[in-house]
């Protein structure tokens, strides 16, 4: 009568249960749902993984590195339009009756830049590889016709020669105006990481890497170095991030390490002379590169300097405080109205920090560190060894620059005059700016991932008549064509002849090659 255990309709009757207690055999345990609080909220625990398995699932899609890179890009060239048109309105209606002279002038370079970006995204890598000792010679000859002009115009009074004439960094040739040292950054990524490409595991040795990279470093950071400290230390930055990606030992780090504070103390010396872009040092001869690196180290009295030396930064922090956490509002600054020199060029970011406050400033480097990140992404996915040394070098150009005139404006670190890619104002800097985010947009395409789902799913003839063609898939070689031999770098102490000991060595000697011998 009972509807217990024992009962026959019940599932398991006349079964008895095991010794110690009651087993269940064959029947998964069934899980249970977590509790919720009594509120009705859900966890927070599961929100926030959530949330983050969402973001992993977003960052493992084919195309992930393509539109976080246009994401970022686009992001920040808007801000920099909407801040040169905040940093420059006023005083272009006061002294030109027209407000948007500078943004209209700034937009045109923009149009530029992006069909820069559009031309580059559809360029295929072995036409980046053909383009690098022509774009380095190009930009050594500018380079060189700029230092000659200024060496003209400070020892004979030369303002023009023919068609050229020169203005602190700028070539004019006529009605167009370029940085010479803009066009340098970009050729130096491309003929570096051919350069590198080319010589493969041949980088164990000294010999290799000194010809011909190290002479024509030599060359580029005097030609731009003597102008612009500012611009050189970028360009140390992409060689620094060339040859990490490279992975160059960490000796040949300490012994470039040493030459560079080298040089940069005689480039600091020869300001002295005349050297650099600034007019600050012209009075009384003074060293303005040497007055910057020391008013960094060895703050003086601001009574002393207010008026002269640290005028410039001091505005910069009285613009900072003004802003506070959430800024003044978007055109709203007072120190851009004369007080604040430069303040569409180098100091944009301060603009930025008295309008938008903390915040503004941290979507800023947000968006950067979204750059940064994504660039890296690329070289480290992307197949090709050219591929990836030159997203490597980009990358560490931009952040790198980045880097130099943010902590410059905000005092971390000493001012150098280098404007914030995609924000300060310039056209050749925006231009070239945006056609290296166009190779690496091309890079981003060709990665294995984003080249098959391209080609699963390729979108309409138009789209890629107008926008940019397929990428080639991964791992195709031409038929008949034998795989690339692959040469074994040395790795070990005891496979290099400078550190092998002598026994070794000797052996080595006898049984190696000629070359080997040279070597």
């Amino acid at each position: 009568m009972g509807e217990g255990p024992d009962n026959e309709d019940s599932p398991g009757a006349g079964r008895r249960p095991p010794p110690g207690g009651t087993r269940t055999v064959g029947v998964p345990p069934v899980a249970r749902p977590p509790e919720e609080p009594p509120d009705g909220t859900p966890l927070r625990g599961l929100s926030a993984a959530g949330g983050l398995a969402a973001l992993r699932g977003l960052l493992a899609r084919p195309l992930a590195s393509y539109y976080l890179l246009l994401f970022s890009a686009g992001l920040l060239l808007l801000i920099g339009l909407t801040m040169v048109f905040s940093a420059t309105s006023v005083e272009d209606f006061a002294k030109r009756g027209d407000a948007t002279e500078s943004l209209t002038k700034q937009a045109i370079f923009a149009v530029i830049g992006i069909v820069a970006f559009w031309v580059c995204q559809r360029l295929p890598v072995r036409t980046f590889q053909a383009l690098a000792w022509p774009a380095l010679g190009g930009a050594v000859v500018l380079l060189l016709l700029l230092n000659l002009l200024l060496v003209l115009g400070s020892l004979a009074g030369v303002d023009q020669v023919g068609p050229f004439s020169v203005y602190i960094n700028w070539l004019y040739l006529g009605p167009i105006q370029l940085q010479p040292s803009e066009l340098a950054k970009f050729a130096l990524v491309l003929w570096g990481a051919d350069v590198v490409a080319r010589k493969g595991a041949k980088l164990g040795w000294w010999r290799e890497l000194a010809t011909p990279l190290f002479p024509v470093l030599g060359l580029l950071f005097v030609l731009v170095g003597y102008n612009d400290l500012g611009t050189m230390l970028c360009l140390l930055a992409l060689v620094v991030g060339l040859l990490w990606a490279a992975g160059v030992r960490l000796r040949v780090f300490a012994v470039l390490g040493a030459v560079g504070l080298l040089g940069v103390g005689l480039l600091v010396a020869v300001a002295s002379l005349g050297a650099g872009s600034s007019n600050a040092g012209d009075e009384d001869g003074d060293n303005f590169r040497l007055a910057r690196l020391t008013n960094f180290i060895d703050p003086p009295p601001l009574e002393t300097c207010k008026l002269h030396d640290c005028y410039q930064m001091l505005q910069a922090r009285y613009a900072i405080e003004h802003g506070g956490w959430f800024g003044t509002g978007l055109g709203k600054s007072s120190l851009k109205w004369g007080s604040l020199p430069a303040a569409e060029n180098d100091f944009i970011f301060v603009v930025i920090a008295e309008e938008l406050g903390v915040v503004g400033c941290g979507v800023v480097v947000a968006l950067f560190a979204v750059l940064a990140y994504t660039g890296l992404r690329i070289a480290r996915r992307v197949t090709g060894r050219f591929r990836q040394l030159a997203a490597a070098s980009a990358t560490a150009w931009l952040i790198g620059q980045a880097m130099i005139n943010i902590g410059g404006v905000i005092g971390l670190l000493p001012l150098t005059g280098v404007p914030l890619p995609f924000i300060s104002d310039g056209g050749s800097a925006l231009v070239v700016t945006l056609a290296a985010v166009g190779m690496l947009a091309s890079f981003a395409r060709a990665e294995p991932d984003a080249a098959r789902a391209l080609h699963a799913r390729p979108p309409a003839r138009w789209v890629r008549l107008v926008w940019a063609p397929l990428p080639p898939l991964p791992g195709r070689r031409r038929p008949g064509a034998p795989p690339a031999p692959r040469a074994r770098a040395p790795r070990g102490r005891h496979e290099d002849d400078q550190a092998a000991p002598r026994a070794v060595r000797a052996n080595r000697a006898r049984r190696g090659s000629a070359e080997e011998r040279r070597r």
